[in-house]
């Protein structure tokens, strides 16, 4: 048992012999565990639907955007055009999302979910809505406030 760093007691951290080389390791191995234990299930959810977490991503973005464009869709997820197609024009296909044409900017097409794409948005976030809520249940608010302050720092340094 690694008193000093739990991290390193993870199986498959363990398994792999892996050592801090670096005094931010623990934290950015952390943060990579952490993620995928958040979004296992989802995942396992959505590859039953052959989708993947972009396409969820996607997802989660439209549902919660009222007047999403493709081109904000693009700055949002912070992805290419060439990158966004792809995985866009399979929801698309799929049944999962719309574009149609906005009103006054002809040239902008708006996203939205059909009842499909919603039903499927909900279910996969309900399962990473429910590890979060697991895992924040075993701290107490002020580590909740503290570990939210470092999230903020971190995705700060991309907008």
């Amino acid at each position: 048992m690694n008193k000093s760093n739990p991290i390193l007691d993870l199986p498959s951290v363990a398994k792999a012999g892996m050592r801090e080389l670096q005094p931010e390791d623990s934290a950015l191995l952390l943060m990579h565990f952490a993620f995928r234990g958040l979004v296992a299930k989802a995942d396992v959810f959505l590859a039953g639907h052959e989708l993947t977490r972009v396409h969820h991503r996607m997802l989660y973005a439209i549902a919660r955007s009222e007047r999403l464009s493709i081109g904000g869709l693009i700055e949002l997820l912070g992805v290419s055009k060439q990158a966004l197609h792809r995985p866009l024009k399979h929801l698309q296909d799929a049944g999962y999302v719309v574009a149609q044409r906005d009103a006054v900017q002809h040239r902008v097409k708006i996203l939205s979910l059909t009842a499909k794409g919603k039903e499927i948005e909900r279910l996969a976030s309900k399962h990473e809505a429910a590890a979060m809520k697991s895992a924040l249940a075993g701290v107490s608010a002020t580590e909740q406030k503290a570990w939210r302050k470092v999230m903020i720092a971190l995705a700060r340094m991309v907008n």
